[in-house]
């Protein structure tokens, strides 16, 4: 663990056992306050952090993944879904993957084989406990198949959940404070040491609060060990633009840091 740029190693511990917990907080603070720092290991290998929580996400939160969407989808006539799931009650939401399928920083996410039009999209990831409390926050990649969902909506599970259509990291930012509402996502996309895509947008532009997004989630589903949920995105690169092997994706958010993955 880090605090104020210095790092803490914790040992011992279980990782599912340790992160569910409402006060995981206070019970960092209080290990930093105990603990003797110790070295960053410049060459250690980040792996996703993950244990066995499942990810979860959320759609239509943005209205620019709205339009999205609805452009997608025009063709099948699919796009009245998009629209009216933005104004409802009930939020879009998914599952996304099970913890064998996410990839870590700098590993490699996959475009699907039987697929033409597919984006990254990045989103706010919430560190969630079995108790439905947010302890912390991470960057998640909700790697998507455009051509697929936008053929006909019921076929969002293909599009959304295959091996290494997910990815979090660096790190779980982990505060007992709500983020800045000007906190901002930004997405960049490099092709052969070429910046082929850039955007960003602050999470103050979702249609839908955090703990709204919980409440749906864990309404009839339990989580013995807590569980991630991915927000939805405000970034969706323009038609026809599409992912290929070997592309960059670099996505930040304020406070969080930095994914980095290769496309496979």
């Amino acid at each position: 663990m880090e605090k104020a740029g210095q790092f803490f190693e914790v040992k011992g511990q279980d990782w599912d056992l340790f992160i569910n917990d409402d006060n995981l907080f206070s019970k960092l603070l209080n290990i930093a306050g105990n603990t003797a720092p110790v070295a960053w290991q410049a060459d250690a290998e980040l792996i996703a952090p993950i244990g066995q929580q499942e990810v979860w996400a959320c759609g239509v939160t943005y209205l620019r993944s709205k339009l999205g969407r609805q452009e997608e989808s025009q063709d099948a006539g699919g796009g009245d879904f998009y629209a009216k799931v933005y104004e409802a009650e009930r939020p879009e939401v998914f599952f996304k993957s099970v913890a064998h399928r996410v990839m870590g920083p700098y590993q490699k996410v996959r475009i699907r084989k039987d697929s033409t039009w597919d984006v990254p999209e990045p989103e706010l990831t919430l560190v969630v406990t079995s108790s439905g409390k947010i302890v912390g926050y991470t960057i998640g990649n909700d790697m998507s198949s455009r051509s697929i969902e936008g053929e006909n909506p019921l076929y969002l599970p293909q599009a959304k959940t295959y091996d290494g259509a997910a990815a979090i990291g660096p790190c779980l930012y982990i505060t007992d404070q709500a983020l800045d509402p000007k906190t901002t996502i930004s997405l960049d996309i490099v092709r052969q040491s070429r910046n082929i895509f850039n955007g960003s947008i602050e999470i103050n532009q979702m249609k839908r609060t955090t703990k709204e997004l919980v409440s749906f989630v864990f309404r009839e589903c339990s989580f013995p060990y807590g569980c991630y949920i991915m927000t939805g995105t405000g970034i969706v690169p323009d038609k026809p633009f599409t992912l290929q092997a070997g592309d960059e994706i670099k996505i930040s958010i304020d406070a969080i840091g930095q994914l980095i993955n290769t496309v496979g």
